[in-house]
């Protein structure tokens, strides 16, 4: 995997910052996927990590519990801020989190440690900030996701237009240290035409490339043969995400 260019990121979700909660239905999926898979049991102290415009801060805030949302993006604190969502609010990469050990009852991620260098050392440090006998959930996306994305676009060029994703093996070996439990599924969303579609991913902020993108303007002829080679289900444009949900228990 290329090295991931934090700047880059933090850059692309902060211009999505504003309307991100309009384009978020995968968010909300997995979220509801993942909430399903915890204890049920109250968590007093909460870190949000990657908490976005805050729409799971607010949730768990609702709740009673004392949250700390936490992003790499300025913007999308600010957003989260604006909505008081927290408690306490931290800009900061998952993988140097400047907390404490052993604060939080649930350590939280959804669908944000696949923007990071290292699994690894994400996990090991979301696990660190969790007291003993609490609880790490995070979700990501897995190797293959958003092939039809791919397809589409090789019908014009062949330059990456979709992150590499992870592979299921990949990240059970992360999870090895851990006492885990984890689900795979997959999210599939329709759109109008190939244009909805990839706004969509603009809307989230899910832009950014790894490998880096040569410049091009998406000309009318280009979104032709985008719509045309887009896979499609009852006439509309599809995009499908394979999702891993998992849950540490610290002990």
């Amino acid at each position: 995997m290329p090295p991931v260019n934090k700047s880059a990121v933090a850059a692309a979700f902060g211009r999505a910052a504003g309307q991100y909660q309009q384009h978020d239905a995968l968010q909300r999926q997995c979220a509801a996927a993942l909430m399903a898979q915890l204890p049920s049991q109250p968590f007093k102290r909460v870190l949000d990590a990657g908490c976005g415009p805050g729409s799971v801060s607010r949730l768990w805030t609702e709740a009673g519990s004392e949250v700390t949302a936490l992003d790499l993006s300025p913007q999308m604190l600010a957003e989260a801020l604006r909505q008081n969502a927290a408690r306490h609010y931290v800009q900061a990469d998952i993988e140097s989190m400047p907390l404490a050990d052993a604060q939080y009852d649930l350590v939280w991620s959804n669908l944000a440690v696949q923007w990071c260098e290292s699994l690894s050392v994400a996990l090991q440090e979301l696990t660190r900030t969790a007291r003993p006998d609490g609880v790490v959930a995070f979700s990501t996306l897995l190797a293959d996701s958003l092939p039809e994305l791919n397809k589409a676009w090789q019908s014009v060029d062949s330059q990456p237009h979709a992150n590499r994703f992870l592979s299921l093996e990949h990240i059970l070996a992360a999870l090895k240290p851990y006492r885990f439990e984890h689900q795979t599924q997959t999210f599939s969303l329709t759109f109008e035409d190939a244009l909805s579609a990839m706004r969509s991913l603009k809307g989230i902020g899910a832009t950014h490339l790894h490998a880096g993108r040569a410049a091009q303007t998406l000309t009318r002829s280009r979104l032709q043969q985008l719509q045309l080679a887009w896979p499609k289900q009852q006439g509309r444009c599809v995009l499908s995400y394979h999702i891993f949900t998992g849950v540490i228990y610290r002990d």
